[in-house]
């Protein structure tokens, strides 16, 4: 595997830092800058949406940047707008940097990931795919929990400072590692024909089912701690270990999908979804026995993270010709279901269903999300009836 794959994966694990850091630092933020908490929350709201909206739009603009200077210039916004978040005063202020933070961190996601993909051999798509989606698993273990410890010793303003100096480094290996644009390299495809082959109702199931995916993965995962310590019993210490133990599960399941699903992508996708969907169900109804709800924990975060980024690389699969722009609605349709997900299950929490509800509503997405992966298959079979029809040969007389 290249070297800059795994430069594009630090660099990814420095901004999925930062997507995911501010779930400890939102009481921090309110009081220094005299907000409610829930103003402060708004401040995740607003990186969601920066990314989904961001995503298409970003990639529209830069797909015919050098891949290089496209990828220099989304972490330089990056690192800026965090540098102005440190120090800022202002609510307003830190709610517009998040907000340019997730535009640059989407069009950063969808060049990153096509120039993993170009940079690696035929064979080794998916594990090039598995180092960069990696990036954030090991956020989730390591940088989320710095972040919040950061804020807990010196504020909130300290994580954010960060962020950006561990983005410097990754910089100048981007600057180093990644091979510049040779002539040709640029894609000269219209802008429409490349929208119109993502208009192929192929891929746009697929990315219903990657939505879907995780949006049930982030329904769960939003309102672990209500879970394990509301029903599991566990107290308020274990929360983070529980936390650490979904993210360790996540890039195990990153690290072994990326060697599988290179030979086995229907295999690694129909498997992993159906025991998403099992596994989701198993920890609702046996999530007040400790063992386990962390063995479940531990094996729902891989097979979540595992499956997805299999699904990431058929989204590549499913538009060769259209590959930046592939890569900013698979970021999109990633970052729906991260958005959706903790709605629903704080919906369902609202309802008075119960702290299980969130989990249950997981199996839910999950059972959709088969069920388009479904319609997908039959469609499929359907176009490929015809051609091993034609192929037959005409009966002997």
């Amino acid at each position: 595997m290249p070297f800059a794959v795994h430069v594009l994966g630090l660099a990814v694990f420095a901004q999925g830092t930062s997507e995911f850091m501010l779930s400890g630092l939102l009481s921090g933020i309110a009081a220094d800058l005299d907000v409610s908490l829930s103003a402060a929350g708004l401040l995740t709201s607003a990186f969601a949406v920066g990314m989904v909206v961001g995503a298409p739009l970003t990639a529209l603009a830069a797909r015919t940047w050098p891949r290089r200077r496209a990828l220099l210039s989304f972490l330089a916004v990056f690192v800026a707008v965090h540098v102005i978040g440190a120090m800022t005063t202002d609510y307003g202020v830190l709610l517009a940097t998040r907000a340019v933070g997730a535009l640059a961190n989407a069009g950063f996601w969808a060049v990153a990931l096509v120039t993993a993909l170009s940079m690696a051999a035929p064979h080794q798509r998916a594990r090039a795919t598995a180092v960069v989606v990696g990036g954030v698993t090991v956020a989730c273990v390591v940088g989320v929990p710095a972040g919040a410890a950061l804020g807990g010793l010196w504020g909130w303003r300290s994580a954010f400072w960060a962020v950006a100096l561990v983005s410097v480094p990754a910089a100048v290996a981007l600057l180093v590692a990644v091979p510049g644009d040779r002539p040709g390299d640029v894609p000269r495809v219209s802008a429409r024909s490349e929208l119109r082959t993502l208009g192929r109702p192929r891929l746009l199931l697929t990315l219903l089912v990657m939505a879907l995916t995780q949006g049930a993965t982030f329904c769960a995962f939003s309102y672990l701690e209500p879970l394990v310590t509301r029903v599991t019993g566990f107290g308020g210490g274990w929360v983070p270990v529980v936390l650490a133990l979904f993210g360790a599960g996540s890039f195990a399941g990153v690290t072994l999908a990326g060697r599988l699903a290179d030979a086995r992508p229907d295999a690694v996708i129909g498997l992993g979804m159906t025991a998403l969907a099992l596994g989701w169900a198993a920890l609702a109804l046996t999530a007040a026995h400790p063992v386990a709800a962390l063995a479940l924990v531990l094996l729902q975060g891989a097979l979540a993270f595992g499956t997805g980024t299999t699904l990431i690389t058929r989204v590549f699969h499913l538009a060769p010709d259209a590959p930046t722009l592939a890569g900013s609605f698979a970021t999109a349709a990633f970052n729906v279901g991260a958005a959706v997900g903790p709605w629903l299950g704080g919906a369902a929490l609202g309802a008075g269903l119960g702290f299980r509800a969130p989990v249950w509503t997981s199996a839910v997405l999950m059972g959709a999300a088969l069920a388009v992966a479904g319609v997908l298959s039959a469609s499929s079979g359907a176009v490929r009836r015809p051609l091993t029809a034609r192929r037959r040969p005409a009966p002997e007389r």
